[in-house]
């Protein structure tokens, strides 16, 4: 049985560690908010833009310009992939979802695959485990920004285009709510009409409809017009993806340090149950001894 001064020992580290889930907690939810302003501001025009030169593709040409060649996938073919993953940890199930989504595409495809790792989870988890890493961006969340989405495009489109790697998928946390992220597997290059957003154009299915009637005149010709718009289109992709995997990044570890703090919260209520008890016992001991004494008397 452990002795008084071990449970107040204990119940005061709990208590100090309740503090510090608590504080993290109103950080996490302060910079949460931020990060889904954010996030939500450039929603509108990255789905907008992947539903305009998702239509347009279709209709030109897919070796006009060398980002929307599709090439053939083959066991010899390599592919790119870039996982989103966090800097930090105390999230939850933030990381280890992300990983696992990550895991089980590499392993389950038939081609060889080189990594791009955004995040420090990430790159330790894949870096332990020998896979092939091309590039590591590590520390970019602290103060993210465009031009971090704009390098990390600018690498993928540089290995796609010297035909280094044939296709690049983006791995990444996609924000559904407070409570709720979703991994998300998401083909960014070669890009194809198919590249719409899925639930985007099944609420628009009847505009989709009307689109495809519809033909283009080009002014300048279609070669600028994808030169200037396609680069552009992976950038605003990729910073998408970043900023949802922010902002479901706090929005896990606001949850994960609500969850630990309730969990401390129960902990001292059973650990002073618990020692009052063996205090009410040491009590009782010791009366009873006195008493005992003075009958001997």
């Amino acid at each position: 049985m452990p002795s008084l001064i071990d449970l107040r020992r204990r119940v005061r580290a709990v208590k100090n560690t309740q503090q510090i889930t608590k504080a993290m907690k109103m950080v996490a939810a302060s910079k949460l908010r931020r990060a889904q302003e954010r996030m939500t501001a450039a929603r509108p025009y990255a789905q907008q833009l992947q539903r305009v030169l998702g239509s347009v593709a279709s209709r030109v040409d897919s070796s006009i310009h060398p980002l929307l060649v599709a090439r053939e996938i083959g066991s010899d073919s390599r592919t790119l992939v870039i996982v989103v993953s966090g800097d930090k940890g105390l999230c939850g199930s933030f990381n280890t979802n992300l990983l696992k989504a990550a895991s089980a595409f590499i392993l389950g495809s038939a081609q060889k695959c080189a990594l791009g790792l955004v995040g420090r989870k990430g790159r330790d988890y894949f870096g332990r485990r020998g896979f092939d890493v091309a590039f590591e961006e590590v520390g970019i969340f602290q103060r993210l920004s465009y031009a971090d989405a704009q390098r990390i495009a600018q690498t993928a489109m540089n290995v796609f285009i010297k035909g280094e790697v044939d296709r690049v998928v983006l791995v990444y946390n996609e924000f559904k709510s407070v409570i709720s992220q979703r991994a998300v597997v998401q083909q960014l290059l070669p890009i194809a009409s198919a590249d719409v957003d899925s639930a985007a154009a099944a609420s628009k299915a009847e505009a989709a409809a009307h689109l495809a009637q519809i033909d283009y005149l080009y002014e300048p010709s279609p070669q600028e017009i994808f030169n200037q718009l396609l680069p552009r289109y992976v950038e605003v992709q990729v910073y998408r993806a970043l900023l949802e995997s922010n902002a479901a990044f706090f929005a896990a570890q606001m949850t994960a340090m609500d969850t630990a703090t309730k969990n401390s919260a129960e902990m001292i209520g059973s650990l002073t149950l618990y020692m009052n008890k063996v205090r009410q016992a040491a009590i009782t001991r010791e009366i009873i001894e006195v008493v005992s004494g003075a009958q001997a008397l």
